[in-house]
């Protein structure tokens, strides 16, 4: 069971609010000397056990979860009428909750246990309705989520990924983004990947003259194409990278984790063949995912029905060329390797052919969206 709907059903069944905490082992130990009510094993020893408890001030219940050489994680009931009985069992299914939970990261080093837990609530809160928007305390202590950070998503195609251990793929990961990033895995082949902001302001020193400057969204698409290549040559194989502009993650790492799912989702969708899906440049992508799939249909068959010229090889190419070099005749020629006249002839002839002339704004922008519906609505 989730961490998140055990405490729902404790807050149901308890009816009062139950959150879960976290506190330096020292204040943790601090507080018993000054709580009214707390187990004697806790009083003789202050070691800190799964299901010890404490009343805090005449105020809120505490239990202890567990704890390590830094801090003590424990959840707050905030009701003081509660029966010995009540407290005892509450300690012993906490120690059953707990008991479970270390059996899961059994053999599994603290920094990893730590990226798993955070993991485990970023997915979590993906799949309700009511999402958190601020990561717990207890999942902060420990973190440097308040610094900003550059977040990547990383999804592998490999089945036999699921085998590879987290701390060779966090070795690997250090090598190209430095020490002080963060590997957060999400789902079997699916991580969270933070990296620290400098490699921005590496890239722009790089590439910085007297007269541009990059911007970030510019600097941060030769890193993910670094980091991909990197990736597929020395560890997974095939697999897809998302990346975004640095955020904070203390306050929005649930709502770029979205984004960046949704990115690979529209980049796979759309844009077959690609690996690297930025999502400044999945605007229109994002607005014709919204059209139910019916609509999408209805409208490229209409647009198809008076030619198959759009499905050529030879003009499907050139037209992607032709778009993705921002509609520039002379760099689409440079790019296909054909004379200026040659691929002003393609475009002649898709004008003739389907009375659309792609050198017009209008029209560019509607063989754009026939292009990009129908990758998609021929895989169905």
């Amino acid at each position: 069971m989730s961490e998140a709907k055990w405490i729902d059903q404790l807050q149901t069944i308890l009816d009062c609010p139950v959150r879960q905490l976290q506190l330096p082992v020292q204040q943790w130990k601090a507080q018993i000397d000054e709580s009214e009510s707390f187990l004697k094993y806790i009083c003789t020893t202050h070691t800190v056990t799964p299901g010890d408890y404490m009343v805090v001030s005449k105020g809120p219940l505490w239990f202890a979860l567990g704890s390590d050489s830094e801090y003590v994680d424990y959840i707050e009931v905030e009701r003081a009428q509660l029966t010995d009985k009540e407290m005892r069992l509450i300690g012993w299914s906490l120690t059953q909750i707990r008991s479970s939970t270390v059996k899961n990261y059994e053999g599994v080093t603290e920094s990893e246990r730590f990226a798993r837990e955070l993991g485990a609530w970023i997915v979590e809160q993906l799949d309700t309705s009511e999402s958190q928007i601020s990561i717990p305390d207890r999942l902060m202590a420990r973190g440097r989520l308040f610094s900003n950070m550059i977040p990547f998503l990383l999804v592998s195609e490999q089945l036999e990924v699921g085998r590879t251990s987290y701390s060779d793929l966090e070795k690997l990961l250090r090598t190209f983004l430095a020490e002080d990033m963060m590997l957060i895995p999400l789902k079997e082949q699916e991580w969270l990947v933070l990296g620290p902001i400098s490699l921005i302001r590496d890239a722009q020193s790089e590439e910085r003259d007297e007269e541009s400057e990059e911007s970030v969204e510019e600097s941060l698409e030769p890193i993910a194409y670094g980091l991909h290549e990197m990736l597929a040559s020395e560890w997974i194989g095939e697999c897809h990278l998302a990346v975004a502009p640095p955020i904070s993650p203390a306050n929005s790492i649930v709502a770029t984790t979205a984004l960046l799912r949704e990115t690979v989702h529209l980049g796979r969708a759309f844009h077959v063949g690609s690996n690297i899906h930025l999502p400044w440049l999945l605007h229109l992508e994002r607005l014709l995912n919204t059209i139910p799939e019916m609509q999408r249909a209805k409208f490229v068959e209409q647009a198809l029905k008076r030619t198959d010229f759009f499905l050529e090889t030879e003009i499907l190419t050139t037209l992607e060329t032709f778009f993705d070099l921002d509609c520039n005749v002379s760099e689409t020629a440079k790019k296909l390797y054909i004379h200026r006249n040659t691929l002003l002839y393609r475009l002649d002839k898709l004008k003739q052919e389907t009375e659309l002339d792609v050198r017009l704004f209008r029209d560019a922008v509607l063989v754009k969206i026939i292009l990009l519906l129908y990758k998609v609505t021929k895989r169905k």
